[in-house]
């Protein structure tokens, strides 16, 4: 087993959780990205309206989401893609979190996937004066990249755990893990009501 793991990053409409409006996904093998991905997504309802704080940061607006899918509709094609993977996210529970919520919200079982953050990586690999995903990026040698759109932050973490990993000499991510001592996660599922 090589280096092998997807990126993602999710960007929201607003404070809530489960307003995912796009996702970016990136497909590692053996240390090399094959694949990305990304498109914009109609948050769940309930969760739709669009902040002017976010808007800012990503650009995305309610009008841009009008034709796109829903959640539950592209929940399929986001899975596909992801298949067994580890997944790898800058800031991962934040990420995680978007992805549970958004299952929650549309009444959904989130996927039981393993985790790594790159910002937990980072701190292990490099000495910056800060660990956001532009300065990162730049230390892995990952520069110019157009910072908030979805699958771009998806392809510089893919990067990061990627330049990370040469550096630590790891073979495969739980190795990585391992060497620097960061913990691979679990999506937490939700205990069924005759459990409680």
């Amino acid at each position: 087993m090589g280096l092998d793991f997807t990126a993602i990053d999710f960007e929201t409409a607003n404070s809530s959780n489960a307003s995912a409006c796009a996702v970016g996904l990136a497909r590692v093998r053996d240390g090399r990205v094959v694949a990305s991905e990304g498109w914009l997504i109609r948050p769940p309802a309930g969760h739709d309206r669009f902040f002017e704080i976010n808007v800012g940061i990503h650009g995305i607006r309610e009008s841009d989401v009008a034709t796109a899918e829903t959640w539950p509709e592209q929940l399929p094609r986001l899975l596909d893609f992801v298949g067994d993977d580890v997944l790898v996210a800058h800031n991962a529970g934040f990420d995680m979190r978007v992805l549970r919520s958004a299952c929650e919200a549309t009444g959904h079982v989130a996927p039981s996937a393993r985790y790594v953050c790159s910002v937990h990586v980072a701190r292990k690999t490099y000495d910056l004066p800060s660990y956001r995903l532009p300065f990162v990026a730049a230390a892995a040698g990952h520069l110019d990249f157009a910072h908030h759109d979805a699958t771009a932050d998806a392809l510089a973490c893919a990067q990061i755990v990627i330049d990370a990993a040469a550096r630590a000499g790891a073979g495969d991510l739980v190795e990585l893990a391992m060497l620097l001592g960061v913990r691979i996660p679990q999506i937490p599922q939700p205990v069924p009501a005759s459990a409680a």
